[in-house]
């Protein structure tokens, strides 16, 4: 197995943790303790549910690290191809953590309070908890427009290379820029539609989990060699039809 080879999947192995500690801690654990709209079930549940709370965090600081690993080892994996890409993924993505981190920060402090409602001397430990649950909402609400410009460059670089299928780099890159639209809608609208909101980050979930599974699977693509003496490289009419069959 080559070195790419070998990165290329250690880049998918940090992207499903990703995708797995994402899920688990944002779409399962959140909304058992979290109640929208009512501090004080929320502040129960957190005062009940403290092991449920800890793990919560613990996912939302799992996502912290696969994520910046994951831009890491993408920048490793795109710099010898495509350096920009590479470089702006890495950025974008760490950004991604940064987003993440401030969410965990958050959640700590609101289990903090629960555990130990005199922090907030003199104080509503409800509203207090109440306020940091929607700092954290925010953080992944504005964090959402890094989570599409990283998918960008990353569909840039499949399909400018060939390394990647053509049609992934396209639904990465239409992925991306229906992130940036759907964090754009949630908030420049009042009461934006909920389907509109998810039907615009919907191709990015496609993209994520198609790069993934190439990553783990296939890993990339060797570079392209030259075909004639001459030494020219393959026709793009010919690196397409090896892009399709692939």
């Amino acid at each position: 197995m080559n070195t790419q080879t070998t990165t290329a999947r250690a880049t998918g192995a940090w992207y499903l943790g990703l995708a797995l500690t994402g899920a688990l801690g944002f779409l399962m654990v959140r909304p058992k303790l979290y109640v929208e709209g009512d501090p004080a079930a929320t502040l129960d549940n957190l005062t009940t549910q403290q092991g449920l709370a800890r793990l919560g965090i613990v996912l939302e600081m799992g996502i912290v690290v696969t994520q910046a690993l994951a831009a890491i080892w993408f920048y490793k994996l795109y710099r010898s191809v495509r350096p920009v890409a590479g470089v702006a993924v890495a950025a974008f993505g760490l950004v991604n953590a940064v987003a993440i981190m401030a969410s965990a920060t958050f959640l700590a402090t609101a289990a903090a309070i629960a555990n130990d409602r005199s922090l907030v001397a003199g104080g509503d430990p409800a509203a207090a908890v109440g306020l940091l649950h929607q700092l954290s909402t925010h953080a992944w609400g504005i964090g959402a427009l890094f989570f599409g410009l990283w998918l960008i460059p990353m569909g840039w670089a499949a399909v400018t290379t060939r390394r990647f299928p053509v049609a992934l780099g396209w639904i990465l890159i239409a992925g991306g820029v229906g992130y940036l639209f759907s964090a754009l809608v949630d908030y420049a609208l009042a009461s934006p539609p909920s389907l509109l909101v998810e039907g615009l980050a919907f191709p990015a979930s496609i993209g994520e989990f198609w790069m993934i599974g190439y990553l783990l699977i296939r890993g990339i693509r060797p570079e392209p060699t030259p075909t004639d003496p001459a030494g020219t490289r393959p026709s793009t009419a010919a690196a397409t039809t090896t892009a399709t069959v692939s």
